[in-house]
């Protein structure tokens, strides 16, 4: 029996009880892989988004498509319940190869057509602290057993791509929330890139997650059904799409060559700032000091002693080729690269600005 391109390889798929971060468990899982599901809506209790998606069922059909679903009842911005957790993988597995970042569950405190000061504050303040505190945490606490094997992928999961959320999303906080997974990814890419690993973000189209189904009132098997009622839906997306995707790049057969193949467009994103430029922030153009930058004062020369000129000696210190040795010649006199030398007046003897032959030196210099 085929174990599968994962097998033997652990997953951790942070806020996996319903939607897009359910498909990619149960992507990875169909890959073989032994896939840790976590959140905070068990059998016993529901968080507060209130749906009825628990971790045990993503558990069971992680195991279900080939995979080992392991449920652990996580909140991710609880330090000590992702440190246990982590601790956990490391006991039983001793390695984690993939890494998934999908905490959110802050839809239900949008609001929009409100100015940044008519938002309630709370709701606010806690869509931050899901969509991004929650990854940091979470980044920090898994990524040193993630580094310990080469090819480590982490994925950050949020809505809309970086080129979508150039523009505004209509709310401070949920523009912030969906722009920070960006710039995680890029920074963690940059980290990572020497131990062999790599992080991308990620987002799905029009989702076709469970609250969306029940918000239209049909099913995954007649989804079509609510085209009637909004044409738009005709473009909405199985979940299954971008679990896809995921375990796409998880079973890359050269991660080696996913890795040069990110870090390329890394620097070819340094060479063109205009490739990471976000909205209403000024950039750094070449040839412009970023803002904020501030100049070093300049060095001022430094001269070391130097020894007599052996007689008959050219002054060359150095082979033909060789490197320069400033010690060994005496050293030139700084020269202000400001000051600009008036040009040296030309014409015939005689003509005003001009010594007549034989003159002795001239003190003053031509006007």
């Amino acid at each position: 029996m085929d174990k599968g391109p994962l097998s033997g390889k652990v997953a951790l798929v942070a806020g996996a009880t319903r939607g897009a971060s359910r498909a990619m468990a149960v992507e990875l899982g169909r890959c073989g892989a032994t896939v840790y599901v976590t959140g905070r809506t068990t059998r016993e209790r529901r968080s507060e988004v209130n749906r009825p998606e628990t971790i045990e069922e993503t558990a069971e059909l992680v195991t279900a498509a080939g995979g080992t679903g392991i449920a652990v009842p996580t909140d991710h911005l609880q330090p000590q319940e992702v440190r246990a957790l982590v601790e956990r993988m490391d006991r039983t597995h001793g390695r984690l190869d993939v890494l998934v970042n999908g905490v959110w569950g802050g839809d239900r405190l949008l609001e929009f057509g409100k100015k940044a000061w008519e938002l309630r504050l709370a709701d606010g303040l806690r869509m931050l602290r899901l969509g991004v505190e929650a990854h940091l945490v979470t980044s920090h606490l898994a990524l040193p057993l993630l580094v310990r094997r080469s090819g480590g992928l982490v994925v950050e999961v949020t809505d809309g791509t970086a080129d979508f959320n150039r523009r505004y999303r209509e709310n401070l906080f949920f523009d912030l929330a969906k722009n920070a997974p960006h710039r995680i990814a890029f920074g963690l890419a940059e980290e990572l890139a020497e131990y062999g690993g790599t992080a991308v973000s990620l987002t799905p189209g029009f989702l076709r997650s469970e609250e969306m189904l029940d918000h239209f009132g049909v099913r995954e098997r007649n989804w079509r059904d609510a085209v009637a009622v909004d044409p738009h839906f005709a473009v909405a997306e199985s979940p299954v799409y971008v679990g896809r995707a995921v375990a796409a790049l998880a079973t890359d057969p050269d991660e080696q060559l996913l890795v040069r193949h990110i870090e390329a467009l890394h620097r070819q994103a340094h060479r063109h700032p205009s490739a990471l430029r976000l909205p209403g922030r000024r950039q750094c153009r070449p040839g412009r000091r970023p803002v904020g930058h501030v100049r070093k004062p300049a060095r001022r020369p430094v001269t070391t002693a130097v020894p007599p000129r052996p007689a008959g000696s050219s002054g060359r210190t150095r082979p033909p080729g060789g490197p320069r040795n400033p010690a060994g010649r005496t050293p030139r006199p700084a020269r202000s690269v400001h000051r600009r030398r008036r040009p040296r007046p030309r014409g015939p003897p005689g003509t005003p600005g001009t010594a007549p032959p034989n003159a002795p030196p001239s003190t003053t210099r031509p006007p």
